[in-house]
C-alpha cells in the first residue's frame, strides 16, 4: 500500500469512528449450528445484517454500507455455499478489511456445535446439508455425494480458513435462543434495549391491531362535555386542571403504572425489543392522551436505562 492510499485509509477510519465505534462482523459457521439465528439476533441489536454473501463481495459490501450509507454496525454472513476459491482466500479478504477499517473494527464470529447435535438438528428439521448436493471438487469436475456425517466433517475442513481467524467462537450445542442472545450481547458489548410505545387512540376509529396491551379509560370523566375544553386536547394544561378535580384519574394512572412497572421489564428476558401499550378513549383526544403522557413521564423515570419509553398519539391528525 503506497503512502497516499495509506493516508486515505486513515481518513476513512477516522471518519467512521468519530461518532460511534465502527463494528464489522463476519459471521460464519457450520451448517445447522445457528449462524442465521446469530445474524437475526445481531439485527435485533442494531446491526445491518446480510446473509449468504459470497466472500469475494464482502469488501465491496462493507465499503458500500460504511462509506456510502454511513452504517456503523454491520454483520455479513458467509458460509459453505460461497465459492471454494473464496474460502481458500479468506486470509486476504480478512487483511483487506482490517487495513481499510482498522484492526479493532473487524471481528470474525464463528458458530459451531457438536457433531451429534448437528446430526440431530438435521434429522429433526429434515433439511439437506449443503455439501450433500454440491460438487466439492470442481477442479477435477467430480461430484462427490456425501452422507450427512461425512458432509458435516468435510465442512469443518473447508471452513478452516475462516475458523482459524475467529475472534469469537460460539458453541450452540447447549444454548437456547435466549442464551444465545445473551452470549452475543456479552461479546459485542451491546446492552439489550426495549422500546415501550405508549399509544393513545380513539375506539370509534378502531382498536390498534398491533398492540400488546389495550387499556380502556372511557370510564373516566370526559372533558368533551365541557364546551370550553372540547377543542383542546389532553396535552393542554386546562384539561389537566379538569382531571385534577377527579381522584379516579390519578387512581387509574397509579394502577396502570404499577402494572406496567411490574411486568414490562420481564420482556427484557423474553427476547422482546418492542412493546406497544395502547390506551383508548372514545375519540383519542382528551382522556387517553392525558393518561398516555402522564404514564410516559412516570415510566421514563422509573424504568431501567435499557428501556426507552415513547408517547405517541394515533389520532393527532384528527384534532
Amino acid at each position: 500500500m503506497d503512502a497516499n492510499n495509506s493516508k486515505q485509509t486513515e481518513r476513512e477510519v477516522v471518519a467512521v469512528t468519530n461518532d460511534e465505534r465502527l463494528s464489522i462482523l463476519v459471521v460464519s459457521g457450520r451448517s445447522g449450528s445457528g449462524k442465521t439465528s446469530v445474524l437475526n439476533i445481531l439485527e435485533d441489536l442494531g446491526y445491518y445484517s446480510i446473509d449468504n454473501l459470497p466472500l469475494s463481495l464482502v469488501p465491496d459490501a462493507a465499503k458500500k454500507l460504511v462509506s456510502d450509507s454511513g452504517i456503523k454496525r454491520i454483520a455479513l454472513g458467509v458460509d459453505i455455499r460461497t465459492p471454494r476459491a473464496d474460502l481458500s482466500n479468506f486470509a486476504a479478504t480478512h487483511d483487506i478489511l482490517k487495513q481499510t477499517y482498522g484492526k479493532q473494527a473487524v471481528e470474525v464470529v464463528y458458530v459451531t456445535a457438536q457433531e451429534s447435535t448437528l446430526v440431530a438438528r438435521f434429522n429433526a428439521t429434515r433439511r439437506v446439508h449443503p455439501l450433500m448436493s454440491q460438487d466439492v471438487d470442481s477442479d477435477n469436475a467430480r461430484h462427490i455425494a456425501f452422507n450427512l456425517p461425512a458432509a458435516i466433517k468435510k465442512e469443518v475442513e473447508l471452513l478452516e480458513p475462516i475458523a482459524s481467524h475467529a475472534d469469537i467462537t460460539i458453541d450452540t450445542s447447549m444454548l437456547n435462543i435466549h442464551q444465545l442472545k445473551d452470549t452475543l450481547r456479552a461479546y459485542v458489548g451491546i446492552d439489550n434495549q426495549i422500546v415501550i410505545n405508549l399509544l393513545s387512540f380513539g375506539f370509534k376509529y378502531g382498536s390498534p391491531i398491533d398492540a400488546d396491551f389495550i387499556f380502556d379509560v372511557r370510564i373516566l370523566p370526559n372533558p368533551h362535555w365541557k364546551s370550553e375544553l372540547r377543542a383542546l386536547t389532553g396535552l393542554d394544561s386546562e384539561v389537566g386542571k379538569f382531571f385534577a378535580d377527579y381522584p379516579e384519574v390519578v387512581e387509574m394512572t397509579d394502577d396502570l403504572e404499577r402494572f406496567l412497572s411490574r411486568w414490562l421489564p420481564d420482556f427484557l428476558h423474553n427476547n422482546r425489543h418492542t412493546v406497544t401499550v395502547a390506551i383508548g378513549c372514545t375519540g383519542g383526544k382528551h382522556r387517553s392522551v392525558f393518561i398516555t403522557n402522564s404514564l410516559q413521564r412516570r415510566l421514563a423515570d422509573a424504568m431501567p436505562s435499557t428501556i426507552k419509553v415513547l408517547a405517541k398519539h394515533r389520532e393527532k391528525n384528527r384534532w
